[in-house]
């Protein structure tokens, strides 16, 4: 059974809200918009509706439809750039799971910055399933620079792949065995910014009743600063 939590916010310092979650059936999506002004809002919901048009309802799905959707997204926000130059350069992160207890898998399909994590029975600490796609994730994985130096760098928000930005875009993907108790975590970076990894551990384990909301109010007290968005699957 899969137990399902999900909060969204604006934080304390943005005008508006550019994040946007989408869940159904057992599929789960967070976008994290960019863009300026409401292009950034418009690049994360056509991503969730175009999700949500793809993949509602159907049977079988796995890595390469959510890719596919993702996909999909890609080309119709290009599109509407093409019909709206003014918008040129909005775009999107996309961080999509699907659960499919059946077969006891979980599909996943990534772009950007946003993240997916795992909290599995007695660990004591997150484990990151996604990789961010910027420019001080590269410098970390090249070691010239270290995870806490990222953190503070000039140009930690630079990402290297957006759903929107590129005509031949490159979607993670990847797929692990479930287990009873498994704590999924989909959140956009306005979350990560304000909330260490040891922090948001606690709260997944120790806030039953609405863990997503916990998250986003944790990271209002630290600042709130960008837009928070958090989904939160707890499979019983």
């Amino acid at each position: 059974m899969q137990q399902v939590y999900k909060a969204t916010d604006v934080g304390l310092v943005r005008k508006g809200n550019e994040d946007n979650l989408v869940v159904f059936d057992t599929v789960y999506a967070v976008a994290d918009g960019m863009g300026g002004e409401a292009a950034g809002e418009i690049a994360s919901q056509m991503l969730v509706d175009t999700i949500k048009e793809k993949l509602a309802g159907r049977d079988n799905i796995g890595e390469r439809e959510l890719c596919q959707a993702v996909q999909d997204a890609n080309m119709a926000i290009r599109h509407y750039v093409w019909e709206h130059p003014a918008c040129e350069g909005m775009g999107t992160t996309a961080t999509l799971l699907h659960i499919d207890e059946h077969c006891c898998r979980a599909f996943w399909a990534h772009v950007g910055d946003s993240r997916l994590y795992l909290l599995r029975g007695g660990a004591e600490t997150l484990e990151q399933i996604t990789r961010d796609h910027s420019y001080v994730e590269d410098l970390v994985r090249e070691g010239t620079i270290t995870h806490e130096e990222a953190k503070r760098h000039p140009q930690r928000n630079m990402l290297t792949r957006a759903v929107g930005v590129m005509e031949e875009l490159v979607v993670d993907s990847g797929q692990l065995t479930i287990h009873d108790g498994d704590i999924f975590l989909l959140a956009t970076d306005g979350l990560m910014k304000h909330v260490e990894d040891t922090a948001i551990t606690h709260i997944l384990r120790e806030n039953a009743e609405n863990p997503a909301q916990a998250l986003l109010n944790a990271a209002l007290a630290a600042g709130g600063r960008d837009n928070i968005t958090v989904v939160v699957v707890s499979l019983t």
